[in-house]
């Protein structure tokens, strides 16, 4: 009886482990393919935004979810209205990803961990809330807390996304440090209030007012104190890298890429207030590489810097086990 008992008990183990092997050779390859697709498939969403805001296109189709009563609407085509119908051609293709995420989750529900489709059907709400304020941004003719909450939510998107990919990734591996990630997570945050300040910076025309005239001026004088602490926190995550070595050479391609968007974020910067903001190249790289930056951060905070666990031949130890 005894004998019988711990055979099940193998057998049942060796199972779940030929389950576990099948979800991680046909399920989890589709999911991180598809977690890819949709983190790039944000950035140019949140990219295109800025384009769309800089170009003063936000308007340019004047009815919503259509342009002009159809889906491409040729006979009013221009770069304006080519701009904001590829920027909602865009957000749709993101829903539809993750749309189809969710869907397979729900469909291989037993085959994948139970974490899964709990995060994707939060991802689908954040997708149906990011679509309410698309609307909302036509509706109330480009109302600036509108505008800041639609870029906020992509960016909410964003950091989810990533997540959910690199908990994909770290499936096997132990838990990572917490002071590491409280670290990475300073600056994150850090980018998210500048971000927002520079939104409401550019939706509120009050750069271009405190440029002009010298008037309202206190959002932009706040959005470049802003750039110091987050200089600062990102250096102090480097040096902390470059103290706790191990660390630095598991990330230092994204740690490279973060001192590389830190230097050209504030040339960005310096140049668009220069040329009085008047070249769209420079604010729409200064948006690419704020989206970058939270991209980078959000990787390093959910990415396993721990070793992995100890599984080679666990297969072969199973049969064996049940063999004897």
């Amino acid at each position: 009886m005894v004998f019988e008992s711990k055979l099940l008990c193998k057998i049942i183990d060796f199972i779940h482990l030929i389950s576990n092997q099948l979800y991680k050779s046909k399920y989890l390859p589709i999911f991180k393919r598809l977690g890819s697709h949709t983190v790039f498939a944000l950035i140019a969403l949140i990219v295109i935004g800025g384009a769309t805001r800089v170009m003063e296109a936000g308007l340019a189709c004047p009815d919503w979810p259509l342009c002009y009563g159809s889906f491409l609407p040729f006979s009013h085509m221009n770069l304006r209205v080519f701009l904001e119908w590829f920027h909602r051609l865009d957000a749709f293709l993101v829903g539809v990803l993750i749309l189809f995420k969710f869907a397979l989750s729900i469909i291989w529900k037993k085959e994948i961990p139970k974490w899964l489709p709990k995060t994707y059907s939060l991802l689908l709400f954040l997708v149906i809330v990011q679509g309410s304020f698309g609307a909302l941004t036509v509706i109330n003719l480009l109302d600036s807390y509108t505008v800041t909450g639609h870029l906020l939510i992509a960016f909410l998107l964003l950091i989810t996304t990533i997540s959910i990919n690199q908990n994909l990734e770290n499936n096997e591996r132990e838990e990572p440090l917490i002071w590491w990630r409280l670290l990475l997570f300073v600056p994150l945050l850090l980018t998210l209030i500048q971000s927002f300040i520079g939104v409401r910076l550019s939706s509120t025309w009050s750069a271009h007012i405190c440029l002009s005239f010298n008037n309202q001026c206190l959002i932009l004088n706040i959005h470049k104190l802003f750039a110091f602490p987050i200089s600062f926190s990102i250096l102090l995550i480097i040096a902390t890298a470059f103290y706790k070595r191990n660390l630095f050479i598991k990330n230092w391609k994204y740690l490279s890429s973060l001192i590389l968007l830190l230097f050209s974020q504030i040339v960005l910067g310096v140049l668009s207030l220069k040329t009085n903001l008047n070249e769209p190249i420079f604010i729409i790289g200064h948006q690419l590489n704020a989206s970058l930056f939270i991209a980078i951060l959000t990787t390093l905070i959910f990415r396993n810097p721990s070793t992995n666990k100890v599984i080679n031949h666990s297969l072969n130890s199973q049969m064996v086990g049940i063999n004897s």
